[in-house]
């Protein structure tokens, strides 16, 4: 009797013991006991696959082909012909421009043909950040384009300059790109070979980033200079739809009537007067011109919209331009080396259009540019004409536009919040009406 009690507890302990372990599985139970590998995310590169490809980077050597890159890897001169002709509306081969890399993505093989290496595509860097991918998969092509993630990053820098705007962005490390963009900005109102030691500005830009790796800038969003004791404000705003400009604080456009100077030269080597001595003739007369020393070659613009009332040989100003604009102004452009395509007597043109070449044709002692300006058939000095600004703020602009220039200035003085900065919606008013209103009409 007794061994029959303590058989049934051992029995109830064992049972016990079972249960409290899981006793035995079940389908379900065992089904959760299965690992499951998933499978591993793979590296993309130009939305390529790296699995199983040497990865190779090299760059495009003058006077080099597309078909001699190919051809040197592998890639047949019928593949090439057929890759062209693919290519011809998406991104043409001969856009392929010396010393831009490229990257080429090879495979080992074994097939019919043996052991070999083979190129299944190649990467063509049109800049840090537009690439072209060019497939020569099986024996297809393909061709697509791509760009590398770009970050951007709000910068707000300020410098002194101590000789020039170039030199004060390089002692910064600020981006090349920012003098090209001031010199557009304040091209009407600062004469930036006239830069003094002391002059200063501060600017808010987008830099942008590619893996870290700064890559040029995008939109400035305001600017303060200072030069020669003036404070010169560039405030964003765009008045009118799609056309984006900076104004003075007060709302006066940073556009006039004309431009500060014609070209991009090195130094004024002769300003206006009345008595000059010719450095040819070796006389006094008058010089009613400034003379800009600069390359032979340089660029030479029409400062302002106006129509072409004389384009040829001018005696010893050699080869002239001279353009009639409103006002009753005219503007000349002497000792050319030559005219810009299309430039002749009844041709219109531009603010800024190129119109001819600083030679030194004429009696003319080296490359320079004469440049002069008549009011009412009457010589004026053209350093010290007096600048009308365009058309400025329309009433029902200003009060946007104001709050827009507060927001810029606070800044500028490095006191603005985040919140407080001005966005795409805040200096392109015009477009976002526009788009309110189609979306309205989109819900009627």
């Amino acid at each position: 009797m007794r061994c029959m009690k303590r058989l049934m507890r051992l029995t109830t302990l064992l049972l016990i013991f079972v249960a409290a372990c899981g006793g035995g599985s079940t389908d379900k139970e065992s089904d959760n006991t299965t690992s499951i590998t998933e499978a591993a995310e793979p590296t993309l590169l130009y939305g390529i696959d790296i699995e199983g490809y040497t990865i190779e980077n090299d760059t495009v050597r003058m006077g080099e082909t597309v078909g001699g890159i190919l051809g040197r890897r592998g890639i047949s001169a019928v593949m090439v012909d057929r890759l062209d002709k693919a290519a011809k509306d998406i991104f043409p081969l001969r856009q392929i421009r010396a010393d831009n890399a490229y990257t080429t993505f090879t495979r080992h093989t074994v097939d019919s043909l043996g052991e070999h290496d083979r190129v299944d595509y190649v990467v063509y860097h049109r800049n840090a950040i537009d690439y072209v991918v060019f497939g020569f998969v099986g024996d297809s092509v393909s061709i697509a384009l791509g760009s590398r993630p770009v970050n951007i990053v709000r910068q707000h820098r300020e410098a002194v300059i101590t000789s020039s705007l170039w030199g004060a962005i390089m002692e910064q490390d600020l981006p090349y790109a920012l003098a090209a963009e001031f010199e557009d900005i304040y091209q009407w109102t600062v004469d930036f070979f006239g830069i003094q030691a002391g002059d200063s500005f501060k600017v808010i830009y987008d830099e942008k980033y590619v893996d870290d790796t700064p890559v040029g800038i995008g939109r400035i969003w305001g600017a303060e200079f200072h030069h020669g004791g003036k404070t010169f404000y560039a405030i964003p705003y765009a008045q009118e739809e799609g056309k984006l400009r900076y104004w003075e604080a007060n709302g006066e456009s940073l556009r006039k009537q004309l431009l500060k100077a014609p070209l991009k030269y090195t130094r004024i080597s002769s300003k206006f007067s009345n008595s000059r001595l010719h450095p040819v003739h070796k006389v006094y007369r008058p010089h009613h011109g400034v003379d800009y020393a600069a390359p032979s070659g340089t660029h030479v613009h029409s400062v302002a919209d106006g129509v072409v009332i004389f384009a040829g040989w001018g005696g010893g100003g050699g080869n002239t331009i001279k353009i009639q604009h409103a006002g009753s102004i005219v503007t000349g452009y002497l000792h050319l080396r030559g005219f810009a395509k299309g430039i002749k007597v009844g041709t219109r043109v531009s603010q800024g259009q190129l119109i001819g070449y600083v030679g030194s044709t004429g009696t003319s002692t080296g490359p320079h540019l004469d440049y002069r300006i008549w009011k009412n058939g009457t010589a004026i000095d053209p350093l010290k004409v007096p600048q009308e600004p365009a058309e400025p703020i329309a009433a029902e602009h200003k009060e946007r536009f104001e709050a827009v220039r507060d927001r810029v200035i606070k800044e500028l003085d490095g006191v603005a919040t985040a919140e407080e900065r001005i966005t795409e919606s805040d200096i392109f008013p015009v477009k976002q009406e526009a788009a309110t209103e189609q979306s309205n009409d989109d819900a009627q």
